[in-house]
């Protein structure tokens, strides 16, 4: 499930509305800590910290001062960076409504839904669940807008997959492996390395490693 279903649906997860600003009561928010900065027009930089996220806005906290409707540039860790304008401010910062592209917010929507399960999840990072070598096993790797490829499964884990293929969706891009929902987290030299959004059950892998 992505951060787009819980503007429709609930999910089972800590959600929170964050308060204050104009904010779009059509999506949810997840709170988070993470470390950012935003570039005014005066294209001087400000240190800034992400305390709440939608698919539609972003809540930092700053001792800088906005005004509404002004337009910046705002870049966070592990989502990239962003441009809109201040729609709001609440205790110690401001909201910022997104300029965001369809294809954008998807991307963001796939970054937030695994910030949300990443307690869950182990990560391809830490490598805490044990990995797999799979033999002569393709999959299909569905990418982009309607776009697949046949790749060869190398590896497999509960929480991810490295997979040989020319092609390179870009990091934080959610793809489809086989019928897994995940997140590509890095490139190498054959191929990618993602991340499922949901830690798989041992019994989902026996498919892949028979």
């Amino acid at each position: 499930m992505s951060i787009l279903d819980i503007a429709v649906s609930p999910l089972e997860a800590e959600l929170s509305e964050f308060g204050g600003g104009a904010t779009d009561e059509r999506y949810r928010t997840i709170e988070v800590d993470l470390d950012g900065r935003f570039m005014r027009s005066t294209k001087q930089e400000y240190p800034a910290r992400l305390k709440a996220a939608s698919v539609a806005q972003l809540a930092f906290t700053t001792p800088e001062q906005l005004t509404i409707g002004e337009r910046i540039i705002a870049h966070v860790e592990h989502l990239g960076g962003f441009d809109g304008k201040v729609s709001g401010k609440i205790d110690g910062g401001f909201e910022l409504c997104l300029n965001i592209t369809t294809r954008k917010r998807e991307k963001l929507s796939a970054q937030l839904t695994w910030l949300l399960n990443r307690p869950l999840l182990s990560g391809l990072e830490g490598r805490e669940h044990e990995r797999f070598a799979v033999e002569n096993k393709s999959v299909l790797l569905r990418y982009g807008k309607d776009q697949s490829v046949e790749c060869t499964l190398l590896d497999i884990s509960l929480s991810g997959a490295s997979l040989e293929t020319s092609v390179r969706p870009e990091v934080g891009s959610q793809v489809l492996v086989g019928k897994q929902n995940a997140i590509v987290r890095r490139h190498h030299d054959q191929g990618i390395g993602v991340q499922f959004l949901q830690v798989q059950e041992a019994m989902n892998l026996q498919g892949y490693l028979s």
